[in-house]
């Protein structure tokens, strides 16, 4: 799952918001050296992940991509999702989309000084074009998808993606709305579990 995914299956918990989001920039058992809802935050992303990767539905959606895009579908696939999600945000919670993604913002400034550094030098980007909120529609979906393009130097060809996006739009949401309810039962179990090994035993 891509950010909004993450940040949303947090528990409305801040601190376990910010190990989520910053998951991907922390290494093996570095995760130690955080505050314990961190560490929460950054081992619950790492199993969202991998039941996300494992999931029947998902690599439906993946084998849409694979012919043209190969190892990115998945990472295709992650942001796809979070454009339903937004799209579909008042399914999920009762705090407007608007002010969530605000609260995490503030929730990331107030946090400034623990982010890893890569993080901290696109974080100014993110909050001021204000990449959670543009996943909504499919215009920003396009400008995540080429952004992620020029990372890979133009091989990935992710941009072309839109295509796939537009031509099967009602059947990525269908698998994503499928998909997603299973991930939450699944998150709510482990974020649980997670809470009482690291809070109440040592690692």
């Amino acid at each position: 799952m891509n950010f909004l995914a993450h940040i949303y299956l947090s528990n409305n918990d801040n601190k376990v918001a910010i190990g989520n989001f910053i998951s991907d920039s922390i290494r093996g058992k570095n995760y130690k050296k955080y505050p314990k809802a961190i560490q929460v935050g950054i081992l619950l992303h790492r199993h969202i992940d991998t039941f996300t990767d494992a999931h029947q539905t998902v690599r439906l959606s993946t084998k849409r991509l694979h012919e043209n895009y190969g190892h990115y579908s998945g990472v295709i696939v992650d942001i796809l999702y979070d454009h339903f999600l937004a799209k579909n945000w008042n399914n999920y919670s009762e705090i407007p989309l608007e002010v969530f993604i605000d609260d995490f913002y503030d929730n990331l400034e107030a946090h400034f000084d623990i982010l890893p550094k890569r993080i901290q030098q696109f974080m100014p980007y993110m909050i001021s074009d204000n990449w959670l909120l543009s996943y909504r529609s499919i215009e920003g979906i396009q400008k995540v998808l080429e952004g992620m393009n020029r990372r890979t130097k133009n091989r990935s060809q992710m941009n072309l993606a839109i295509n796939e996006l537009q031509e099967f739009y009602n059947e990525f949401e269908a698998e994503f709305t499928l998909f997603f309810e299973d991930l939450r039962n699944f998150t709510t179990k482990k974020h649980k579990d997670l809470v009482k090994t690291i809070f109440e035993k040592t690692l």
